[in-house]
């Protein structure tokens, strides 16, 4: 096998042991006597410095010597997008392979993987007309319209995603399509990402939802109260930045709108759900991508170590 022609991408279900898996092929590849590999992260969340605790950003320790790219990029304030981290991970992707150095790119945000796998998903930018209606709304009236004309988004959109609401209805408004059923024209195209290989974690629901709640348990013994209270109290918070879960609960604690206890089971709960939509992406990457280029593992019950000798393997066939 090439190591840096064929490299892992990998996906799968928050707390599913992506980070540890990327850190294993990192360091199996100077087992076998070639370059470390590094990673690449592609996570929305994990790009904001501060947010450490309730973004599962990797510790040092968890890190264990392999380089990470793409963490603490960006304060939490201003907006980043999907294209800005497009833009950054293929400059970093190609210049890692350039140097003989293998990138294992390790994903949170399917969204940004597919972009990294198929390039960037683009429709009419909306006019500023289109843009006022949808501003005129409020998000009650903005979830309602979208249950309407998609119902596939309103699922798939959480009801406080503001951002993303408002530019599925504008989509809409602008073209006449769903967001849905353009995405579905977007993906039947094929942009296969040279060398990269899909590696996919499947975990059912009732394997997972443990791992979510003892992680949350240890984020909260962690410090994560006291890591939100801080951002929130210093207003670095940006309308991105605080819709991530376990901050966006606490921050409602903060603000008198609910008890520790009950941000604390909502963080649990909004998690699992995060999770759930993960699972429904890894179906729609499957769906797309269940040949030589990929690869699926179910994961419940499989060591680190011994998921990385399976990856491996079957890399070396690809």
């Amino acid at each position: 096998m090439n190591s840096v022609q064929n490299y892992p991408v990998i996906v799968g279900p928050t707390a599913g042991g992506k980070t540890a898996l990327a850190v294993a092929l990192c360091q199996e590849y100077a087992r076998r006597g070639l370059p470390m590999g590094q990673c690449v992260t592609a996570d929305a969340y994990q790009i904001y410095r501060g947010m450490d605790i309730g973004t599962a950003k990797p510790t040092a320790e968890e890190m264990d010597g392999t380089v990470h790219h793409l963490i603490d990029i960006v304060d939490p304030e201003p907006r980043f997008t999907v294209a800005d981290w497009l833009v950054m991970a293929d400059d970093l992707v190609g210049g890692l392979i350039g140097d003989g150095v293998p990138p294992v790119v390790v994903g949170g945000t399917n969204l940004y993987i597919q972009t990294f796998l198929d390039g960037m998903f683009t429709s009419p930018e909306p006019s500023d007309l289109v843009m006022a209606e949808v501003e005129a709304m409020d998000q009650p009236g903005r979830r309602a319209k979208l249950l309407e004309i998609d119902p596939e988004a309103h699922e798939r959109i959480d009801s406080n995603d503001l951002r993303r609401t408002r530019r599925a209805l504008a989509v809409y408004l602008q073209t006449g399509t769903p967001i849905t059923e353009l995405q579905r024209q977007w993906d039947a195209v094929d942009h296969a990402r040279p060398g990269a290989v899909l590696v996919g974690l499947h975990w059912a629901s009732e394997d997972i939802n443990p791992r979510i709640n003892q992680r949350v348990k240890i984020m909260i013994e962690m410090g994560l109260v006291e890591e939100a209270r801080a951002l929130w109290e210093s207003g670095v918070l940006g309308e991105q930045s605080s819709q991530a879960i376990g901050y966006k609960q606490l921050i409602e604690h903060f603000e008198n709108r609910c008890s520790l206890d009950e941000a604390i089971e909502r963080i649990k709960i909004d998690t699992r759900r995060f999770a759930k939509n993960q699972r429904t992406w890894l179906k729609r990457f499957r769906g797309r991508r269940s040949g030589g280029g990929s690869i699926w593992i179910d994961a419940a019950g499989v060591g680190t170590q011994e998921l990385c000798e399976r990856i491996f393997e079957r890399m070396d066939a690809v």
